[in-house]
């Protein structure tokens, strides 16, 4: 597969922008770059002052990065960059396909798609974009906190996708000095590792708020790693994948950067504000909440034991005092590791 030489993001969140950011900027044959939102009002704000202020305050867009409201202007995108939520992914494939517009499409989603309403059936990302879309689909994930890229602060990251040719030829796109875009062959471990840290996020806020120190947040992460595992390799993906970027260095990263917006989520759980509040203060989506959800619904589908996931669930839906939460998943009778 070629280089690509246009290039179109999907969605004016904080990632998108900042990777949109990023490959206007890179240092070695840029594309052209047209980033799309779907605020007219937005998209004329971004114009008109350099700055996604909303999302992503006080990073300049490049003079060469054109954002635009209107879905027809990215027709002539060699490559298609998903960047919303992942329950928006879906709606955006409709819309891609309503203007006719095609080609290899790659997602940063980190999530599960719910593929049947009302049945707790869930797919990852990929698995749900190759039902809809004739062309090879993937994913970009890894440890990555968007102001940091937009800023060009050193940054590692990994390209799965369901063509081996597309995985390179985007790996190569996304390389720069300060970016290094590893491509993997386990589509579906990157992805895993990619939703369900957001879940152990949670967790490790909520430790941290109750003070239970940096021993906790420790054994969180480590037995966390360990629940990823067991889901990836049900699934289908190879656990060994999760000790890398998009597996342990996503989690270690998500649970204990301030950055974090899953990590605020259980840092004001545990101070004992209302999930409501919580996001509505954050104002970005906190992807763990859902993924929450859908992971103890994978889990039970499997017969897989995933206690801080439990654990999450039964204080997000269930009116468990986090406290009482992590005190019961530190007592449990350990088993061998």
């Amino acid at each position: 597969m070629t280089a690509f030489t246009r290039v179109a993001v999907l969605g004016g969140g904080a990632w998108g922008t900042a990777l949109a950011v990023h490959l206007a900027t890179r240092s070695h044959d840029r594309p052209g770059v047209k980033l799309y939102v779907r605020s007219p009002l937005q998209a004329r704000d971004c114009q008109a002052a350099r700055e996604n202020r909303r999302y992503l305050p006080r990073v300049t867009l490049p003079p060469s990065l054109a954002v635009t409201s209107r879905i027809s202007d990215v027709a002539d995108a060699e490559l298609l960059i998903a960047a919303t939520p992942v329950a928006g992914l879906m709606p955006l494939v409709h819309e891609l396909h309503a203007a006719r517009i095609a080609g290899p499409l790659v997602s940063l989603s980190k999530g599960f798609v719910a593929t049947r309403q009302g049945t707790a059936t869930w797919s990852l990302p990929h698995q749900a974009l190759a039902t809809q879309w004739q062309h090879p689909v993937g994913s970009v994930t890894g440890p990555t906190f968007a102001v940091e890229v937009a800023q060009g602060l050193p940054t590692a990251l990994v390209v799965g996708s369901t063509d081996a040719a597309l995985t390179a030829a985007v790996a190569a796109l996304l390389r720069s000095d300060t970016l290094r875009a590893y491509p993997s062959d386990d589509l579906i471990g990157i992805e895993v590792g990619g939703a369900v840290k957001n879940v152990f996020a949670i967790a490790a806020g909520a430790s941290d708020a109750l003070g239970f120190g940096d021993n906790a947040r420790a054994a969180l992460i480590t037995r966390g790693l360990a629940e990823s595992g067991r889901l990836s390799a049900a699934l289908g993906g190879r656990r060994e994948t999760l000790m890398g970027l998009a597996g342990l260095g996503d989690l270690v990263l998500t649970c204990t950067g301030n950055l974090s917006r899953n990590r605020r989520v259980g840092l004001g759980l545990a101070r004992g504000q209302p999930l409501a509040a919580i996001v509505s203060e954050i104002g970005h989506v906190a992807e763990g909440i859902e993924a929450a959800r859908a992971t103890r619904d994978l889990a039970r589908q499997f017969a897989l034991d995933m206690p801080i996931v439990d654990a999450v669930n039964r204080v997000l839906y269930e009116g468990v005092a986090p406290r009482e939460a992590v005190l019961a998943l530190l007592a449990r009778e350990p088993k061998g590791e």
